[in-house]
């Protein structure tokens, strides 16, 4: 399978800035959203979808305004998933399954842009778009990005073990190689998604860290204002730090069989990408 590299959507949050483990300057902080289109050889499938094309020209209305200052949105067409698919030869249509680590605005916000494929997902996550419990939970999912109805194809986080993951499951019309892993944390039903690339497994772990040092076997670490927004947005309280540990180990264990990566370090699109 044939594995594309996208950034749908770049913040560069307001007075961000990137500072190393002894509190030197970096640079200013540039978040991504990585986005994987997968070429099946059959059809195409999209994980993760960025911000969406309506956020080009009605960011506020698409985002939240509330959002879009605090993490600073920048959009273009030309970084749309839609766009992107088209300049790499392929029509929009050709995107028959989109897969979802979780159901953030900026993740699942570019649904919009593909109405006919069908969306994976854990029923947990599902539930919660639809019965929020809390204030939290009512924001950080805009019921907009629904409205054109998807056609929604969600599982229980149970299924066959995967490097040690112990609850994964192959998904609905589409090739063993694509799978669901539970990541629960940052939201209730926040999963991962891997791909067998058949040169080894791409694990695109969503939100479960924000950091590349995050997952470093030796010397976990990250910035100080990405592992305070981490912990700030975080659903379940100790998940993450659990997530953190298991992927260490994953990444120890079989860092020669999986390459981990997540939404938002520029990091990976340079090196992995």
């Amino acid at each position: 399978m044939k594995v594309h590299h996208l950034n749908c959507g770049t913040m560069r949050p307001l007075g961000g800035r990137l500072v190393d483990g002894r509190g030197g300057f970096l640079h200013r902080a540039e978040l991504v959203c990585h986005c994987l289109l997968v070429d099946t050889g059959a059809e195409l499938v999209l994980i993760e979808t960025g911000m969406g094309s309506p956020a080009v020209d009605r960011a506020d209305e698409w985002l939240g305004a509330k959002f879009v200052r605090m993490v600073g949105v920048r959009t273009s067409v030309a970084e749309t998933a839609a766009e992107q698919v088209r300049r790499l030869g392929y029509d929009v249509e050709d995107v028959r399954h989109v897969v979802l680590t979780h159901l953030d605005l900026d993740h699942a916000g570019g649904l919009v842009d593909f109405p006919h494929a069908t969306v994976h997902v854990y029923a947990e996550e599902l539930r919660t778009l639809q019965s929020p419990r809390d204030a939290k939970e009512r924001w950080r999912y805009k019921q907009v990005h629904f409205a054109h109805g998807p056609q929604w194809s969600s599982y229980p986080d149970t299924g066959e073990e995967w490097f040690g993951f112990g609850a994964v499951r192959e998904l609905k019309g589409l090739p063993p190689e694509i799978l669901l892993v539970p990541l629960g944390g940052h939201t209730r039903g926040h999963a991962g998604v891997a791909v067998d690339t058949g040169d080894g497994w791409l694990l695109h772990a969503g939100d479960a860290f924000f950091h590349h040092g995050q997952i470093d076997p030796v010397r976990p670490h990250a910035t100080p204002g990405l592992a305070w927004f981490e912990a700030r947005v975080e659903t379940v309280s100790g998940a993450r730090r659990e997530n953190h540990r298991r992927l260490r180990e994953l990444v120890r264990d079989h860092g020669d069989e999986v390459t981990v990566l997540s939404a938002h370090d520029p990091w990976f699109l340079k090196h992995v990408g």
